[in-house]
């Protein structure tokens, strides 16, 4: 089968959080797709997960890996952009579980030139809790029980509407008020956008602010769209404690505004004193 998708993971150490993601992805309505986890230094039970993935999935699986130096997602994404395979590139977190039609809803609302991006469900801990392979699998995990309705009215469980899918383009105007913006767990673009770039920014070093919407920014800085997916693409986060946005962040970011230049220096290319890669497991 000729693979027309890349779905990226980015992933640092939550395992059983990726065997939830490759239950998903092997009862994914769209088929057509290969796997790159990107991996930011997990210890070895990461590795054995994967491994038991690239003998089970019906798709191919690679793992990219780097030693643990602090945070450096941006790399790792970098290297995941090197080595996929296709010309399309869909961006998750290991610690998001996609609908059904996730990789279809990417691939089907796919435009030349432009950026997608969807949005996700936030569960609370409890919620998450209550996750199972077994309710990956049967797709009960996909609906709006009355647990996470109560979970939601009690404000533990967040952007409930953001589990609904709807096919209808023109329903789905009319509720998208805001200005589409970059989510960085669930966006795809086409692999020469990035290249025109330079990919994901390796400056940032902490997570929060930076590894989305900087590229979002230099992107658009060439003349790409960004389109949202809202009531499509719909993925669920699983809980995690709150990131904080560094200030180290905030000003990186606001001087890729201020300098309003597309190409950051530090990406896919770079000196070749820095140009060390990972390790495929």
């Amino acid at each position: 089968m000729k693979r027309s998708l890349t779905l990226v993971i980015a992933v640092y150490n939550a395992v059983a959080y990726l065997e939830f993601i490759f239950a998903a992805l092997r009862r994914q309505s769209f088929t057509a797709f290969e796997v790159v986890v990107a991996d930011d230094g997990s210890g070895p039970a990461m590795r054995e997960s994967v491994e038991r993935a690239i003998r089970s999935a019906p798709f191919p699986v690679r793992h990219l890996w780097q030693e643990d130096l602090g945070f450096r997602k941006n790399r790792m994404l970098n290297q995941a952009i090197m080595a996929a395979e296709t010309d399309y590139l869909v961006f998750i977190d290991g610690d998001c579980v996609p609908h059904r039609d996730f990789l279809s809803d990417h691939v089907g609302s796919r435009v030349s030139g432009a950026l997608l991006s969807g949005r996700r469900v936030n569960w609370s801990r409890e919620i998450t809790e209550t996750l199972t392979l077994e309710r990956i699998e049967s797709g009960e995990f996909e609906k709006l029980s009355l647990p996470l309705l109560v979970d939601g009215f009690r404000a533990r469980s967040a952007n409930l509407e953001e589990g609904i899918r709807i096919k209808s383009a023109f329903l789905r105007k009319l509720l998208q008020s805001n200005r589409p913006r970059i989510l960085g767990c669930n966006f795809s673009v086409e692999k020469g956008l990035l290249e025109r770039v330079n990919g994901f920014n390796e400056d940032y070093t902490s997570p929060g602010l930076g590894e989305d919407s900087d590229l979002a920014f230099r992107l658009q800085l060439t003349g790409v769209n960004l389109f949202t997916l809202r009531y499509l693409a719909i993925l669920f986060h699983l809980y995690h404690p709150i990131t904080k946005v560094g200030d180290a962040n905030k000003r990186l970011y606001e001087a890729t505004i201020a300098k309003q230049e597309p190409y950051c220096q530090n990406g896919l290319l770079k000196p070749a004193s820095q140009a060390s890669a990972p390790s495929k497991r």
